[in-house]
């Protein structure tokens, strides 16, 4: 399961969408996002799901590779998915057996957030395969430069972040390491109940943590042997420039929110 998350990856390439400004890449995310929560039938997911299909594609990553890292979530889709059935009560009874209220208003809605909840984890997934860490820091912390005349600590949120991110496969190889290691001691991590398996998650958990604060440490000393003292006075080998493509793909995203707000209007499902 640790190998199926592929969050935090990057898949070195020369597409397209690879040579795109991060900031494009992030803005465009973020769009994505926002159409995806605000479509309201399954012809606009199709169209949405057509967009992420070609660019996934234009890219060289195989799909394959990208539902590998949807697996993961399919517990939260599916808790989404049942939770959302029984909340929800509008439209026509389906299914009516003591407490248990099944309406096609629920089973819709239960359909369309497990629908979202995917694809918000695919668009992030192939921002973060196609985008570089450092990248993804310089369009980070260029976006939220206008926050630093607040005060706003720009560069170390950005910094964070970015770390987060390169740290996510590491420690998810250090954590197959340790759990192989349990498993070749006796350790049972996928029989018994759930209360059991949450107990043999203990003796994963406690050294995974210990290595993790010890990377931290690692890291701030050599960060600190380095004179690093934050973003003031920085300056950077490549300097980020918009071009034609981020105008190409600007207009793309742009089309793509235009027809799933003229789906909305139209009440298109």
């Amino acid at each position: 399961m640790l190998k199926n998350i592929t969050l935090g990856q990057f898949f070195p390439g020369d597409s397209f969408i690879h040579r795109l400004d991060p900031r494009t890449k992030i803005l465009a995310t973020m769009a994505l996002i926002v159409a995806v929560f605000c479509c309201r039938g399954f012809v606009g997911f199709g169209v949405i799901a057509a967009f992420v299909v070609l660019s996934a594609y234009s890219t060289g990553i195989n799909l394959k590779f990208l539902v590998k890292g949807i697996k993961p979530i399919l517990f939260i889709v599916a808790f989404t998915f049942v939770l959302n059935i029984f909340v929800q009560k509008s439209g026509e009874s389906l299914v009516s057996f003591w407490i248990i209220n099944i309406t096609t208003g629920g089973l819709r809605t239960a359909t369309y957030m497990a629908v979202r909840l995917i694809m918000l984890v695919v668009s992030s997934q192939l921002m973060t395969l196609t985008t570089s860490p450092i990248a993804l820091t310089d369009g980070l912390e260029s976006l939220m430069k206008p926050l630093t005349r607040l005060h706003f600590p720009s560069h170390e949120i950005a910094m964070m972040m970015s770390i987060a991110l390169r740290f996510i496969p590491t420690l998810l190889e250090e954590a197959d390491k340790i759990m192989k290691a349990q498993m070749a001691r006796g350790a049972d991590f996928e029989s018994g109940k759930l209360l059991q398996r949450a107990k043999a998650m203990v003796p994963l958990l406690v050294p995974l943590f210990v290595s993790a604060f010890r990377r931290a440490d690692d890291l701030a000393m050599a960060m600190e042997a380095r004179c690093y003292r934050g973003g003031e006075g920085r300056t950077r080998m490549r300097q980020l420039r918009y071009g034609k493509g981020d105008a190409m793909a600007a207009l793309a995203v742009a089309a793509l929110i235009g027809v799933i707000v003229l789906l909305n209007v139209l009440k298109v499902v």
